[in-house]
């Protein structure tokens, strides 16, 4: 049985960071791991230009504890009034690494989002050239789907459609929840689609937010599944593919606006990321793939350098936080808060990306 893990420093590559105080209390919990994150831009004003984004990027920067090595990666806020050249602007000064779809309604502050991939056509035309990877919250938002129903009816009614359209341009299909999203991905033989996955789609079902009475620590979008979905994700991602990565979907909300009568949906996982995947691999005997997935396809998928640092596990049980406190009387709940888990960093993350 292994007892140490020593991996690739790995990379995020879906987490929001959020601004101010959760900025500054999330921020270290991912940097002592990951070597690099795409950073969601959806801020309440979303980051839509690359001045906002250069910006954001310094605040990030200027979060970072003493001595520690991370790399935010930025990525736009495509709206259907988006400018082209503010995308080839953007990625040639090196601000932009990726652009974000979010169908308006879909999640967490995506009333500005795209309302059709038809008002962003030229938008598409200019990332296909240049390279810039889309990354697609991947839900229908017809009020007539149903909730549970919305991933695989957008990938019928939108993404097909778009990847066809669009034949040279890259796409991640971002924390993808179903068995369908799996198949979609399989049978793309391109290389140009991938997929990144949760850790709470890989160790939770759509039970988890009903056990013992609402759980709203467990609400996230796309919301958890059936546990023949949750079975899916696992063997993608245990499997080896290059077509699946990392990508936490991390999203910090103070502990009351979960905790209301209009929940935000989110689950604030990066205290656990690292460990709670290999809790996955070790589960599914696939331990020798987690280096790939976690530290690998992601990298090659953007076309960036792998890391060059290290972080250890050792399998030692660790008792989750049940709050952190930030800010001034606010606490977040983290994911798997006062559950044991069987793994835990025991060496930071060393050298740089």
């Amino acid at each position: 049985m292994t007892e140490h893990l020593t991996l690739r420093r790995p990379d995020d590559f879906h987490l929001h960071l959020r601004d101010g105080d959760l900025l500054r209390t999330a921020l270290p919990f991912t940097a002592r791991q990951f070597a690099r994150a795409v950073i969601m831009p959806n801020l309440k004003p979303p980051v839509t230009t690359w001045r906002e984004a250069a910006a954001y990027r310094e605040r990030i920067r200027a979060a970072l504890p003493a001595g520690v090595s991370f790399e935010p990666l930025m990525t736009c806020y495509l709206c259907d009034t988006t400018e082209p050249g503010e995308l080839r602007e953007g990625h040639a000064r090196g601000v932009f690494t990726a652009a974000k779809l979010y169908p308006a309604g879909a999640t967490t502050h995506s009333e500005y989002g795209v309302t059709s991939a038809a008002k962003i056509a030229r938008v598409l035309e200019a990332m296909q050239e240049i390279g810039m990877p889309l990354l697609i919250h991947g839900e229908a938002t017809n009020p007539d789907v149903d909730v549970f129903d919305r991933e695989a009816v957008f990938i019928e009614r939108t993404l097909q459609p778009l990847l066809k359209a669009y034949p040279a341009l890259k796409v991640v299909l971002e924390h993808i929840t179903t068995e369908e999203a799996v198949a979609f991905i399989d049978a793309d033989a391109s290389g140009r689609l991938a997929a990144t996955i949760t850790p709470q789609h890989l160790l939770l079902n759509r039970n988890a937010m009903f056990a013992g009475g609402l759980r709203p620590h467990h609400y996230c979008l796309p919301v958890l599944k059936r546990e023949q979905h949750r079975l899916a994700l696992r063997r993608a991602a245990t499997s080896g593919s290059p077509s699946y990565f990392l990508g936490t979907d991390s999203a910090p909300h103070a502990a009351r606006f979960k905790e209301s009568a209009c929940g935000c949906a989110g689950i604030f996982s990066a205290p656990v990321a690292l460990e709670a995947y290999a809790t996955v691999f070790d589960e599914e005997g696939a331990l020798a793939h987690l280096e790939a997935f976690a530290s690998e396809n992601g990298s090659r998928f953007y076309g960036l350098p792998l890391n060059s640092g290290t972080v250890t596990l050792r399998r030692t049980t660790q008792q989750v936080a049940p709050r952190i406190d930030f800010g001034r009387d606010e606490s977040l709940v983290p994911f798997m808060a006062s559950m044991t888990l069987p793994w835990q960093i025991v060496t930071p993350a060393s050298c740089s990306a």
